[in-house]
């Protein structure tokens, strides 16, 4: 069994979808629930939002209703906003909502999340048990070692492990931070979305290191296996980069591959199991 800790869905025509862009050809259409991969064998998905803007989160919670294969959405709220807090109440009614996504990694001041003014939102977040998604990419680490310190009572899952720049061999100061960061036990990293930083190397020699490095720094119980779909269809298909995964994690034994590819997610998403 395998919870796909990391999907997305979007239509092109709602008003608030204005990313892929008509130049990122693979993806510049819609992707619904429908379009799952069918023959995937996933138990359930975290969909994850992809559009700043609390609309989407609305229409994804909707979906996830409608849908079982959505276990828990991830959605996405104005953390700076004066009723930051009040918001992040509301939103908490909806069991569904797990978590919420600030768009770090586009934000102009990579230290946003650090203002004076997201501090009540992240502290609601904290006591009403949603957790934080980082969008980041490398350089950012440091911040989010940074927020996890201030916020410890914050759940956050790393996104993608912070985005190595893997296609042109950013290796080491990634892994530096990483190991920095791992040293925070409220944060989990995501093993998803390596393949759209690797420029088309997708081969196991090229992956291993960075898959090795992030079990290392997390451990089996804080790596949350995802997909990145349909993002992923950037650099390749859905079975070979699970595949691939499975195969780069065969030295673990069957519970500590469980925990990466189900419980994991599970349990820091807080999913309904039944």
């Amino acid at each position: 069994m395998i919870l796909d800790g990391h999907q997305h869905f979007w239509a092109l025509a709602n008003p608030f979808t204005d990313w892929p862009t008509a130049d990122l050809a693979p993806i510049h259409r819609d992707f619904l629930p429908a379009d799952f991969p069918a023959d995937a064998a996933v138990w359930g998905t975290v969909l994850v939002q992809a559009a700043p803007d609390p609309a989407e989160t609305a229409w994804l919670l909707r979906l996830a209703q409608d849908h079982p294969l959505v276990r828990g959405v991830v959605g996405w709220a104005d953390l700076s906003a004066p009723d930051a807090a009040a918001q992040i109440a509301a939103l908490a009614q909806e069991s569904l909502l797990k978590g919420l996504r600030p768009m770090l990694q586009g934000l102009d001041d990579p230290r946003w999340i650090l203002r004076a003014d997201v501090a009540d939102g992240l502290d609601a977040m904290a006591r009403h048990g949603l957790c934080l998604d980082a969008l980041v990419r490398a350089p950012q680490l440091p911040v989010i070692a940074e927020l996890a310190a201030r916020h410890p009572a914050l759940r956050i899952a790393l996104d993608h492990a912070g985005k190595p720049d893997i296609a042109s061999h950013g290796y080491a100061a990634w892994a530096n931070e990483l190991a920095a960061l791992s040293g925070h036990g409220n944060v989990w990293c995501k093993l998803s979305g390596l393949w759209t930083e690797a420029g088309g190397q997708t081969d196991d020699a090229t992956i291993a290191p960075y898959v090795d490095h992030i079990l290392a720094c997390f451990g089996p119980d804080r790596v949350i296996w995802g997909s990145d779909w349909p993002v992923l269809h950037l650099a390749g298909d859905y079975h070979d980069w699970l595949a691939q995964c499975r195969r780069l994690l065969s030295g673990f034994n069957e519970t500590e591959q469980a925990q990466v590819f189900l419980h994991n997610g599970v349990g820091f998403y807080g999913l309904a199991t039944s």
